[in-house]
């Protein structure tokens, strides 16, 4: 019997750097396919699933380059499934609205300052969505087939899977991830 979760879709890179514990924060201002015109949150607890189309080493800096060239060496086009090892709870959904509080995050992403900017400057009406996020490892990845529904420029989509993984890890502990989002929040003033 397949069962539906939803999943947030991001640049694979990213999340290996969340599996890693590089950063815990997301950017979003919403797909070109989105049912509405900004970015929403659809739920609280969420599957990562890696895309690979829009990744590019020269909008991440230097440090991370690398793991833009690691998401590519296990990925082709021609590839029928994708693996979901991700698990997340958004705990925090801060807006950005000016450069200025966007420079403040700086450290605590892998994009460059111009890659951050054109996020913010992109629907400038719409603030960009700083998603907080409690990271989870799945013990057992999951394999999902690549379906149609999948595909295109939007935040959320709606995977079909035979199981649910049942165990998971905290990619950081507790107090190492509360020190992490109350620095971010302090360093924004929120």
């Amino acid at each position: 019997m397949n069962e539906s979760v939803v999943a947030l879709k991001e640049w694979a890179s990213a999340i290996g750097a969340m599996e890693n514990g590089r950063q815990i924060m997301l950017m979003r201002k919403g797909g070109i396919a989105e049912e509405t015109r900004h970015f929403q949150l659809k739920s609280h607890a969420f599957y990562l699933y890696p895309t690979y189309e829009h990744q590019r080493r020269e909008l991440v800096k230097e440090a991370d380059r690398q793991r833009i060239d690691d998401s590519l060496d296990h990925w082709h086009p021609a590839n029928t499934t994708v693996q979901i090892r991700i698990y997340a709870e958004a705990v925090e959904d801060i807006e950005v609205h000016d450069q200025d509080m966007l420079n403040l995050l700086r450290e605590y992403h892998m994009w460059t300052d111009d890659f951050a900017a054109e996020r913010l400057k992109w629907k400038r009406k719409d603030p960009l969505h700083i998603l907080l996020l409690r990271v989870y490892k799945l013990k057992q990845p999951m394999e999902i087939d690549i379906r149609s529904e999948y595909l295109g420029c939007r935040s959320w989509i709606s995977m079909e899977t035979h199981s649910m993984p049942s165990e998971m890890t905290p990619v950081l502990e507790d107090r190492e991830f509360e020190a992490q989002v109350r620095e971010i929040k302090k360093v924004l003033k929120v």
